[in-house]
């Protein structure tokens, strides 16, 4: 027999199977041991549970107007304004969960299935990270450093804030805090800005095919950018709509039939320069940063002591009806552009060669332009940098590319290539407009139009400029007298050279106003009839009858705020005012002798709602009933009689589309409307102030420079210059109904003691005495 052969000993696995569970359990307890170290806050600092129940983020404030749209935003970087889910379209939801975390409702921050996906295919079938963890690297974490390291460390922080947000916060508000957190580039900070920014909507509006668009660019705004690379998003769009239709929250021929739209963006980018009542919102901020300065924050521990109006995310609510303002806007633009158009026409070098300065020595002209060039931004920048003067003079004459204001273009700019000396005087060519709508019984401004484009005209003409008022100031004169004389519209005086002796106004010669004819009539006037005229002796009678402090002193109850001097010139409107004091003023009259303060701001709110401040209303009693009536009736001939008829006429076609510019726009208003032009020396300035019960609206047009301005009345004068203005305004808001701007006649007091019904009081004479002539007397 042969040896036995030995039986090898069969391998031991038990070494192995110890082996891995040791690894096994390490990896737990590494794990474990990496999220509690990463909880204690040993690899950076972590969110306390105050700053998880409020995280800190920037927010933008927002100006709110009257009738609940926003007219802008101040911020720096962040454009933010929260939306709670509530107002979150379904649409917009089901994109985000279906392309972002299908089973968001299930999981409690961390997605354990498509983290061991990940882990098992690297990434390649899709990432791990939840809306919550996504969530937590937008409001908590900083980008990782340290390499791979460095990102294990920063996906442990992720999941322990996730897992703490889970506890803390209920889905619906991760969802929404996710979608107003995220940046979708072009300042759309959070889903409210993006889906302004992109398709001029609030987020309850977006269609679904918008919403799959924004959550989309969720993967990464920057690279997935449908300005720069549409095709791109285009077909991410068609992604995410895919995915709806897969888990599904679309049929597929829903998702097929909204792949096939085209992007249809309206991208708005929002600007402080641009946009609606640009002038107003600086006005706004001004008011807001005095408010600040007087109303401290009750800040929190280590929280700012100062509200900041570009972080703090308040809510300030403005009297501003946005459906008005684009109806004023829209106003000013038409007649402005118009008007240029003329202006130009008259002021070409061939014609004027001082354009656009008219009446000037060049020394005078040098004087101006230095004076603006000292003004510039250019000039200040160069000073900071430690330029010379003459260094900056020199840069003033070298030609530079620039983008400039036109009227022309469809964006009403133009690149050029010019001198900015010739830029300086480029932009002097330009008449400038402004307009204020009130309502009289509170204060409350509508509308706002402080230029004709914020970008590049930035002075504001309704409360920073002032100007001589001309015959707008009429009013207050005749306010005085039938006040405290008890003068009658129907009182008739002569239209005779009348002088009033030197020592009652302090010069060294007698005052003898003219009237813009340079002539007199000779006739009786009746106060009303005069007023419609702007006959200047009549205003001139009067003012000498009641004494100049006697109008200076209801003047200023009327809120006029300049230098007014006590002489009887006042009368003819020489003093300066500005838009935002003569809309105060005049809404008195409408308002039965009681002014009201205008008011913009009514009330500033928190983030979280809570009332900062309201609005008080500040009111005087100037002129009792019956005196501001009768002065409403006395405005109401303007518009029946006066300078201001063409409101009542329809369009006439003339034999140049200069004349038809300026004399006629299709107005044809029928309701009662007072009101008063105005025209300052050498047609520098234009006014209309205008009236209806509930509506005082006042317009203001010039030059920025009081030499630059047409050569004749005809187009100079407030009739043409400014009442368009307010007639194309006032038609706009007739056509909508819904504004509630009045249509009816102002409210007559009982028992009017003050006689106003000339026709009667005429009727009366002639059946007393058939044989008087009463058009000696004016009636």
């Amino acid at each position: 027999m042969g040896k036995a052969t030995k039986k090898k000993a069969a391998p031991s696995f038990g070494k192995y199977i110890k082996g891995f569970w040791i690894l096994f359990a390490s990896g737990i307890l590494a794990g474990g041991l990496l999220f509690l170290l990463a909880s204690w806050g040993v690899f950076g600092e972590m969110p306390t549970f105050e700053r998880l129940e409020n995280p800190q983020t920037n927010l933008a404030t927002e100006i709110i107007s009257a009738d609940g749209e926003t007219l802008g935003k101040f911020y720096l970087d962040d454009n933010r304004t929260p939306v709670p889910f509530e107002e979150l379209p379904q649409n917009l939801v089901d994109a985000l969960v279906a392309t972002e975390d299908a089973r968001y409702f299930e999981h409690s921050g961390i997605d354990a299935r498509g983290t061991v996906r990940a882990l098992v295919f690297l990434g390649s079938k899709g990432g791990a990270s939840t809306v919550t963890q996504q969530l937590s690297k937008l409001l908590f974490t900083k980008r990782p450093s340290g390499g791979a390291v460095g990102r294990v460390i920063q996906k442990a922080k992720e999941w322990v804030i996730a897992t703490r947000l889970e506890r803390q916060y209920t889905k619906e508000e991760i969802i929404a805090m996710y979608l107003n957190q995220y940046d979708f580039g072009y300042a759309a900070d959070g889903i409210r800005s993006a889906a302004k920014i992109y398709f001029g909507k609030e987020p309850n509006e977006l269609k679904t095919e918008e919403s799959a668009m924004l959550v989309g660019m969720l993967k990464n705004s920057s690279y997935y950018n449908p300005i720069r690379r549409e095709e791109l998003v285009f077909n991410r769009r068609n992604t995410v709509l895919g995915q709806m239709a897969k888990y599904g929250y679309l049929s597929e021929q829903e998702s097929d039939s909204l792949q096939a739209l085209e992007m249809d963006l309206n991208f708005s980018p929002e600007s402080h320069k641009e946009g609606l009542a640009t002038y107003f919102r600086m006005y706004v901020q001004g008011f807001m940063n005095d408010w600040i300065k007087k109303n401290p924050k009750p800040a929190l521990e280590g929280e700012r002591d100062k509200w900041n109006i570009y972080l703090d995310g308040l809510k300030i609510y403005t009297t501003i009806d946005s459906r008005m303002q684009k109806n004023a806007e829209d106003a000013v633009n038409q007649h402005m552009k118009n008007l240029q158009a003329e202006f130009f026409h008259q002021n070409t070098p061939d014609r004027n060669k001082t354009a656009p300065f008219l009446e000037l020595e060049q020394s005078q002209i040098n004087s101006i332009m230095r004076r603006a060039m000292k003004n510039s931004d250019r000039w200040r920048a160069m000073e900071r940098a430690g330029k010379s003067e003459k260094e900056i003079e020199a840069s003033f004459n070298e030609k530079t590319e620039m983008t400039v204001f036109d009227w022309n273009s469809e964006s009403q700019e133009k690149d050029t290539v010019m001198t900015p000396m010739d830029s300086i005087r480029y932009y002097k060519t330009f008449l400038r407009g402004a307009m204020l709508s009130m309502e009289p019984q509170t204060g409350h401004v509508k509308a706002w139009v402080g230029g004709v484009d914020y970008k590049h005209f930035q002075y504001d003409n309704v409360f920073q400029g002032r100007r001589q008022v001309g015959s707008t100031f009429k009013p207050f004169v005749y306010a005085a007298a039938i006040d405290q004389l008890r003068r009658s519209p129907c009182d008739s005086l002569p239209d005779t050279q009348y002088c009033i002796e030197a020592e009652k106004h302090g010069n060294p010669e007698p005052w003898c106003p003219k009237n813009s004819s340079g002539k007199y009539s000779g006739k009786n006037y009746t106060l009303k009839a005069a007023l419609a005229n702007s006959v200047n002796t009549v205003t001139a009678q009067l003012i000498d009858q009641v004494g100049p402090k006697s109008v200076v002193s209801i003047v200023r109850n009327l809120g006029l705020q300049g230098e007014i001097p006590e002489v009887p010139s006042i009368a003819l409107g020489t003093p300066d005012s500005n838009l935002y004091e003569m809309v105060g003023a005049y809404g008195t009259f409408a308002n039965q002798g009681v002014f009201v303060k205008p008011v913009m701001v009514t009330r500033i709110e928190d983030k979280n709602g809570t009332v900062l401040y309201e609005y008080v209303p500040e009111t005087k009693d100037v002129l009792s009933k019956d005196v501001a009536y009768a002065m409403v009736d006395l405005m109401k001939g303007v518009t029946e009689g006066g300078s201001g008829t063409r409101l009542r006429h329809s369009y006439q076609k003339n034999n140049t589309v200069y004349k038809e510019i300026i004399t006629g726009y299709p107005y044809e208003l029928t309701n009662p409307i007072a009101g008063k032009t105005g025209t300052t020396q050498n047609q520098s300035d234009g006014w209309f102030m205008g009236m209806v019960p509930n509506l005082v609206t006042g317009v203001w047009v010039g030059g920025e420079e009081r030499s630059v301005h047409f050569k004749s009345i005809y187009y100079g004068q407030g009739a043409s210059m400014a009442l368009p203005i307010w007639g194309l305004y006032m038609k706009k808001n007739y056509e909508n109904e819904e504004l509630g701007v009045s249509k009816e006649d102002f409210v007559k007091p009982d028992d009017l003691s003050i006689k106003v019904d000339c026709d009667k009081i005429r009727e009366e004479i002639q059946q007393a005495d058939p044989e008087d002539d009463l058009d000696d007397i004016g009636i």
